[in-house]
């Protein structure tokens, strides 16, 4: 059976092959009666626009490319499900790309690159000064999320790590907390070096210093050996902070099902990001919100 073509849609539609064109597309020219009167006739033969021939003819995919570094994370699903809503919003589409573990975000552009995408967004992940250099001589825009580069060409979008930390900090010292320790992910990554400076600026301003730092895989089993770790030494820390709610998750089950502890009797125990699983009732994490949604919106403004 021959598929349906935008002269069809003209011919029964009362109109020119370019309106229907027009009207698909949005085009503020055509009114709003003639384009429901399209719509209704395109739906009814079964027709849509051929997306690569549009982009042939504006130069606009109405594609874009979002890079993701750390999809295990909990905290990555929300933020993919809100990129999702919002550009469909926008009518346009997302392509997701995952790094494999292993490998960087260099090894995989040039796959995402092949797509001719309208825009770039970089999760979890920086872009080397190559890549940066390839991007910018394709006029591809490109924002980082959730990261942060010393390079003012890049545009990113982050919260406030920093002072969002120092509020940890506060909080675990008008607690009465005075053996704080730190679990960290990457230390080369601009989150960590941020949660982790904020938070020890504001312990060092309240006279306490940390009694330990585990660094480890921004992970479940990351969190719960770096807890493990901290939690058998002979001065055992009566806090910790983890600069990542999955690292929290394993270092709340670390503590009372491998070490036998009670929290917070004996270690309290603070996350950062606020996923979902953060609020089931058997972890019941103290943690800090990141703003999803509106970080999402100001990477596509």
């Amino acid at each position: 059976m021959r598929r349906s073509t935008s002269v069809d849609v003209a011919r029964e539609a009362g109109v020119s092959q370019s309106t229907v064109s027009r009207a698909l597309a949005g085009d503020g020219r055509i009114s709003e009666e003639t384009k429901k009167k399209i719509r209704k006739t395109a739906e009814r033969l079964g027709y849509t626009p051929n997306g690569i021939a549009r982009s042939l003819q504006t130069k606009k995919t109405n594609m874009v490319g979002l890079i993701m570094a750390d999809i295990l994370n909990p905290f990555y699903p929300a933020v993919l499900e809100i990129y999702t809503q919002k550009l469909n919003a926008m009518g346009k589409q997302l392509l997701l790309l995952s790094v494999p573990k292993g490998f960087e975000v260099d090894d995989v552009l040039p796959s995402m690159l092949q797509y001719e995408i309208d825009g770039l967004i970089v999760t979890s992940a920086v872009l080397s000064s190559r890549m940066r250099d390839i991007l910018h001589n394709r006029n591809t825009r490109v924002v980082l999320f959730n990261r942060s580069v010393d390079d003012f060409s890049i545009n990113s979008v982050c919260c406030e790590n920093r002072s969002a930390s120092m509020e940890v900090a506060a909080l675990l010292v008008a607690a009465g907390h005075r053996r704080i320790a730190l679990i960290g992910g990457r230390p080369d990554t601009s989150t960590h070096r941020e949660r982790s400076a904020g938070f020890q600026d504001e312990l060092r301003r309240h006279g306490v210093q940390i009694i330990g730092e585990q660094f480890g895989e921004n992970t479940y089993g990351g969190g719960y050996r770096a807890a493990i770790n901290l939690l058998s030494g002979p001065t055992p820390p009566d806090a910790i902070f983890c600069i990542a709610d999955v690292m929290a998750l394993g270092a709340l089950d670390a503590a009372r099902f491998g070490l036998g502890l009670k929290v917070p009797r004996d270690v309290s125990i603070v996350g950062f990001d606020d996923i979902p699983s953060a609020a089931w009732p058997a972890y019941d994490l103290t943690t800090f919100r990141q703003p999803i949604e509106a970080m999402v919106g100001r990477s596509l403004s």
